[in-house]
């Protein structure tokens, strides 16, 4: 599980946790019934104090992402599949958001970034296919 985390980002470090690891559940990278990190291991990996990662469980556990096992640790919820659509839908409208209004004040067409985008997935399919 690779989580970065940047202090100076102005968003709390648990906080950048729990929204990393509800991306790596809604791509797919972490599955139903897989383990993460114990706290005090994924701390130490991040250099941060163990009740910062244990706060980000919590939220993650609170928001039905997560389960605790007593003595077995925590694993990604069975539950996962309409959550982590919903986290994908939530995390492409952001990204979508900040594209058009990006392309607005470039003053770029609608047509055009939907023209772009139609592009740039056709490159991308014929690269994938070549692998």
């Amino acid at each position: 599980m690779q989580i970065h985390i940047s202090p100076s980002d102005g968003v709390p470090i648990y906080q950048q946790i729990v929204n990393q690891i509800k991306y790596l559940v809604a791509a797919g990278r972490l599955s139903a019934g897989e383990e993460l990190s114990p706290i005090r291991v994924l701390a130490e990996q991040l250099l941060v104090n163990p009740n910062t990662v244990a706060r980000a469980y919590r939220e993650l556990e609170a928001a039905g992402i997560v389960e605790k096992r007593r003595t077995a640790g925590t694993y990604v919820s069975d539950q996962g599949s309409p959550l982590a659509r919903r986290e994908r839908v939530k995390i492409l409208t952001g990204r979508i958001d900040a594209l058009l209004a990006e392309a607005r004040h470039m003053d770029v067409a609608l047509d055009e970034v939907i023209k772009l985008v139609q592009q740039r997935h056709a490159t991308m399919e014929s690269t994938r296919t070549e692998e």
